[in-house]
């Protein structure tokens, strides 16, 4: 331990739970499934020793909508499941983003469809890049490859979150929640104050009451609101896109990963580069906003791009509209608790090589 960090060794969904301490969070709602149940108990430890509010609801609808409640009141709020869990959770996060709410939602995707099983998997993708609930609106969406991040991109989802009034989705993987890593935990100083939110629900006293709702009924008045949250979305889009570039610059094929996915893809990268072969990888951090910016200088002539997954093609589809055109995109991917290993990628590489 040295200063005001101290280091320990502890599991992706823990980290989770550390960083949101971290940042602040006073509220936790949840309702237990695998394989993010450490990420519960964690907060149903550390939460009400530090004076915060823990509740296991009775469902995951009532987790979510419990986080709509406190976040209306000014708190800062989240909640975190697995992926039937967070299908269950998508009215919910619907209406906090029509109030304009920040809250952040965690999920450690598992395989499915269905109650699928426990593996790993990538497959929520769509579901968290494509909203996932109904109505035109968007989550901001963190995909963390390591549990030192997970840890740091948890405090930066709760920031995101207030700076833009809307949900933040934390999205992992069985493997990243369940694996263990040394964190280097922030214990020398106080959480990050909340600010003040002039349109919470404290009690109108002295001021004109606030009104938190996601309804419009007067003609006009939701398009009108519509239009207000495209602004906003489209000055996400220019200021939060997040990614990591790796040995790009030369690179004849480039290898996109995101996730835990990453970890392996970037050593294909490190073993075609041992073999004098010129491969890159790009790991979007940010999912939506997508990372285009990565891409901008890309699809030279004979470059090629190999996306890999733990689904069968979701992020695909967004680096394909990315690059439109530009270069020639393949896709490597398996579901329901396959790994994509690096012996298949770095094979799949050689051969867009040749």
């Amino acid at each position: 331990m040295t200063g005001s960090k101290k280091k320990m060794l502890i599991s992706g969904n823990e980290a989770i739970g550390a960083g949101a301490i971290r940042a602040g969070c006073v509220f936790y709602a949840g309702y237990p499934i695998t394989p993010q149940n450490e990420l519960t108990s964690y907060m149903a430890e550390h939460m009400p020793a530090a004076g915060r509010v823990f509740i296991q609801a009775e469902s995951e609808l009532a987790a979510i909508n419990m986080v709509f409640g406190a976040a209306a009141a000014g708190a800062r709020a989240m909640t975190s499941s697995s992926s039937p869990g967070v299908s269950l959770k998508q009215e919910g996060i619907s209406y906090i983003a029509g109030a304009q709410l920040p809250a952040v939602i965690v999920n450690i995707m598992r395989g499915g469809p269905g109650l699928g099983n426990i593996s790993p998997s990538q497959s929520d993708y769509f579901q968290a890049t494509r909203s996932g609930g109904h109505g035109d609106y968007h989550s901001i969406v963190l995909a963390p490859a390591s549990v030192p991040e997970a840890y740091t991109l948890m405090q930066r989802a709760f920031a995101l979150s207030e700076t833009y009034r809307g949900p933040v989705i934390l999205l992992g993987d069985g493997m990243l929640g369940q694996m263990m890593e040394v964190v280097e935990l922030d214990t020398g100083t106080k959480a990050p104050a909340v600010t003040k939110k002039p349109w919470a629900l404290t009690g109108c006293k002295g001021r004109q009451p606030n009104i938190v709702r996601s309804i419009y009924l007067k003609e006009g008045a939701l398009e009108k609101f519509n239009l207000l949250l495209q602004k906003k979305y489209h000055l996400i889009r220019q200021r939060e896109q997040r990614y990591e570039s790796f040995a790009v610059d030369d690179a004849r094929v480039i290898i996109v990963a995101y996730g835990t996915m990453a970890r392996i893809a970037k050593q294909a990268v490190m073993a075609l580069r041992k073999k004098g072969k010129k491969a890159g990888l790009i790991r979007p951090i940010t999912l939506w906003p997508f990372p285009a910016s990565a891409f901008s200088v890309l699809g030279r002539p004979r470059q090629k791009f190999l996306v890999t997954e733990m689904s069968y093609g979701q992020m695909l589809e967004d680096v394909r509209l990315t690059l439109e055109g530009r270069a020639e995109v393949s896709f490597l991917g398996r579901a329901g608790g396959g790994i994509p290993s690096e012996e298949e990628i770095t094979a799949r590489a050689m051969r867009l090589l040749q």
